[in-house]
């Protein structure tokens, strides 16, 4: 006995020498690569629950308290959002404190940068305790975490819009032949490439006798709207480049395609509903790691980016997102400013941790064989229709809003 225990002793302290280790090499470089770490191990325990604590929480009287105990999803969509609301306010409450931070001899910047021991320690008492909550505020979270979502699907759309004039701006002003070759090559190659994905997805998911009326609108409208994009583009009036044109018609086909994917399997107009009957660990995973994936680069992007929210040939284009008051010019010079907004980093997070948690319980709704997907259910494919007739739109508005009101700036 005396001996099992200075086993287990020991073993606690090299667990704690190991994890002190590790929270000691997080530099300050490494701090968002950290939080990215983080986030992605929410997702990993989100999955875990998901497959294997359902007869757990079945058992747990404060949570299953019905007269008739729910079905097995239903337990698993629940031990999902407690882990996504956990992370949502670990996140949330670092927004918060992060308001302001303006230059690195804040002390904030050594919180968002340190500290990863205790942070560490928070987060995993916040999820814990989100276990210990009323049905009723984990569905409240359930409701609001929808339209978190839009929004974090909205933050990405202009993401991309910022990334792809950037792009064009930069090709544009080496001024250079080979550059000019480069762009109409990219533009070209991405414009034959929705064109064929557009003839795939008609394959696929307008199968003959049967009735894909709604199939073929989508397939139809992104056709349309790639060809839009070049001609409003191209209008003398606007004077716009070709290459963002081609970028966001491939991605608005890519979307289509992620939409018309997420239909149920037994829709009969889902042709990949004969190919994936079975419901893999690695599809699974596949699914999982573009979620990461994703969540991760619009974080990290829209944290370090000062232009999110204008075109790179703005006015106001490379002004921070908390711009300086006149009186604090004077003490910012002196400090170092921060790299990017700790804020609004953080902020992104919380909204990917409702937008993540709609993924892997199929935006709630998910029943049978689809509830055991990621991102699979009709709200799936509405959530990205309506993504891909948004981006457009905001495309299309970055275009013809300077024509339309020259005097304002955008």
């Amino acid at each position: 006995m005396w001996a099992a225990s200075c086993l287990a002793s020991c073993c606690a302290a090299c667990a704690c020498d190991a994890c002190r280790t590790v929270v000691s090499g997080i530099s300050r470089r490494s701090a968002r690569i950290a939080y990215c770490g983080l986030f992605a191990l929410s997702l990993v325990v989100s999955w875990i629950l998901r497959e294997v604590a359902a007869p757990l929480m079945e058992s747990i009287p404060w949570i299953n308290n019905f007269k008739h105990t729910p079905s097995r999803e239903w337990f698993e969509t629940d031990a999902v959002l407690r882990v996504s609301f956990g992370n949502f306010l670990f996140f949330t409450i670092l927004a918060v404190l992060m308001i302001g931070v303006k230059n690195q001899k804040d002390p904030r910047d050594g919180l968002h940068h340190g500290g990863w021991m205790m942070k560490i320690i928070c987060w995993c008492l916040l999820v814990i305790f989100m276990f210990f909550l009323p049905n009723e505020i984990i569905s409240f979270y359930e409701t609001i975490s929808k339209f978190g979502s839009g929004m974090f699907l909205l933050v990405q759309v202009v993401l991309l819009l910022d990334f792809v004039h950037g792009w064009n701006d930069k090709w544009v002003g080496y001024d250079e032949q080979f550059w000019y070759i480069a762009l109409f090559v990219v533009s070209l190659v991405c414009y034959v490439a929705s064109f064929v994905f557009s003839g795939v997805l008609f394959h696929f998911f307008t199968p003959s006798g049967q009735d894909c009326g709604l199939n073929t609108f989508f397939i139809t409208m992104a056709l349309i709207l790639g060809v839009l994009f070049a001609i409003v583009a191209l209008h003398p009036a606007v004077n716009g480049s070709i290459l963002p044109a081609s970028v966001i018609s491939v991605y608005c086909t890519y979307l289509c395609y992620s939409a018309l994917s997420s239909e149920p399997r037994d829709y009969e107009c889902n042709g990949l509903h004969k190919h994936s009957k079975a419901v893999s660990t690695g599809t699974l995973t596949l699914g999982l790691c573009t979620t990461v994936l994703s969540v991760v680069y619009s974080a990290v992007r829209a944290g370090s980016s000062a232009t999110v929210l204008s075109p790179p040939s703005s006015p106001r284009a490379g002004k921070p997102l908390l711009p300086l008051d006149g009186k604090d010019v004077e003490e910012n010079e002196k400090a170092k400013p921060v790299s990017y907004s700790y804020a609004f980093f953080h902020l992104i997070f919380s909204l990917a941790s409702m937008y993540s948690a709609m993924l892997l319980t199929g935006w709630s709704t998910s029943v049978g064989e689809s509830g055991k997907l990621v991102d699979v259910g009709w709200p799936s494919v509405w959530v990205r229709i309506i993504t891909c007739w948004a981006t457009a739109l905001l495309y299309l508005w970055s275009l013809v809003a300077p024509v339309l009101f020259p005097d304002r700036e955008f």
